[in-house]
């Protein structure tokens, strides 16, 4: 990353002292930032505190004699790689969506001919009114990367979507699209499993686990920037679906396998769901009364099918390349090496769920192939996506013809 270069503009909001932290990461990865400071954002960090961070000139004033000789406002615009807004307030959003340019962040978002990522803050009742969601859907229809915002607790006291996402996964979001996008992967089709599996007890009661699909979901748009074509398979999560990709939605392991089978014959196949291994051999259809009878119910179970052995062993339509995950709380690397070889799969992606990975922003793995082990140091689940898609392009992107290397 290398001489990449960013203008972020940051916006007027109690989020805005992050930016000074996301400055520093994205220094420590060789990535420069000229600053647009609003006049809002003045109100809670300081130009010489963005200076100092930045190590270059804060810009501040649309009519500067001065700056407007050093640097007019149109080539500040398009001096950077790319423009971020962070914090993008709902005001900066409207300005950007209706084209105004009364200051100079607005100017030069107007002006910029440079990708532009939005980075939204705000209280939950602004996120969520619609006004705001007209012009979030807006600004992705014209081509501007708007994040999804964290959800948790707000500076106001309220609780709910809003909160100014991890700089970790800003920082992802921004070597993501500083990335040269090869194109790889076009002509190739590939399949993705994400999330967990529900198994019902009964109408109310299922059995499953803590997946929170990020990962799977980081995975697949990482694949679709490559060119490729993605079908995602997701089990129950509320995670949005990324741009130009296919979501099927399933509940049961058995769904996703059909759901999987469907879908073929692809390319690539990449199992990251947490499919339950087990299910009860029958679902009741009253409410089963667990308690205050002075015994506990007999459930019996039955495993769930092998979804990525059953893929893995097709005689027809076989992916040309199977990856598949072990999430492990002990011995990583010798169980996930006896799964390679167990489920028949090209590759196996091992990680440590022991800590906080599921549901969490970052992951540590190791990547295992017949060849032997890679291990990646910790990282965002979108830097992970994005390594691994690579890897996989390299892997398949070495035939241009753009045909399907699916087995038929």
């Amino acid at each position: 990353m290398s001489a990449k270069r960013i203008l972020l503009v940051i916006g007027g909001g109690i989020a805005a002292y992050k930016s000074l932290e996301l400055i520093r990461e994205l220094g420590r990865r060789g990535i420069g930032a000229r600053v647009i400071l609003t006049k809002a954002g003045t109100e809670f960090v300081t130009p010489l505190s963005v200076a100092a961070l930045s190590g270059e000139k804060v810009y501040t004033e649309l009519f500067s004699l001065t700056d407007e000789t050093e640097m007019g406002h149109i080539e500040l615009s398009r001096s950077a790689d790319l423009l971020v807004v962070c914090p993008a307030t709902a005001d900066l959003m409207a300005k950007a969506v209706h084209g105004h340019a009364n200051d100079l962040a607005s100017t030069a978002l107007l002006a910029t001919d440079k990708p532009v990522l939005m980075v939204p803050a705000m209280n939950v009742r602004m996120w969520q009114h619609a006004a705001t969601q007209r012009n979030i859907a807006q600004l992705r229809a014209d081509g501007v990367t708007v994040m999804e915002p964290d959800v948790g607790p707000m500076a106001c006291g309220e609780f709910g979507p809003g909160r100014l996402p991890d700089v970790p996964r800003i920082v992802a979001e921004i070597e993501a699209m500083l990335r040269p996008r090869s194109k790889r992967l076009a002509g190739r089709h590939a399949l993705v499993t994400a999330g967990p599996t529900r198994e019902p007890l009964d109408p109310v009661r299922y059995i499953s686990n803590h997946s929170s699909g990020k990962q799977g979901y980081a995975i697949a748009a990482a694949l679709a920037a490559e060119g490729a074509r993605v079908t995602l398979v997701s089990g129950p999560v509320s995670l949005r679906a990324p741009e130009g990709v296919d979501l099927v939605k399933v509940e049961t392991a058995r769904d996703m396998l059909k759901a999987c089978e469907d879908a073929l014959p692809a390319d690539i196949f990449v199992s990251v769901a947490a499919v339950a291994d087990w299910r009860p051999v029958k679902a009741a259809d009253k409410k089963l009364k667990l308690k205050g009878e002075g015994k506990s119910p007999a459930i019996e179970l039955t495993e769930n099918p092998d979804i990525l052995r059953t893929l893995s062993h097709k005689k027809k339509k076989r992916p040309a390349l199977v990856i598949g995950f072990a999430a492990e709380t002990h011995d990583l690397e010798h169980h996930a090496q006896e799964k390679l070889a167990r489920k028949g799969c090209d590759w196996i992606v091992a990680n440590d769920v022991s800590g906080d990975v599921m549901g969490g922003l970052e992951n540590e793995i190791a990547l295992i192939t017949k060849d032997g082990i890679d291990r990646w140091p910790r990282m965002a689940k979108e830097e992970v996506s994005a390594r691994l898609a690579q890897k996989v392009s390299e892997a398949l992107g070495r035939d241009r013809d753009g045909l399907s290397l699916a087995k038929e």
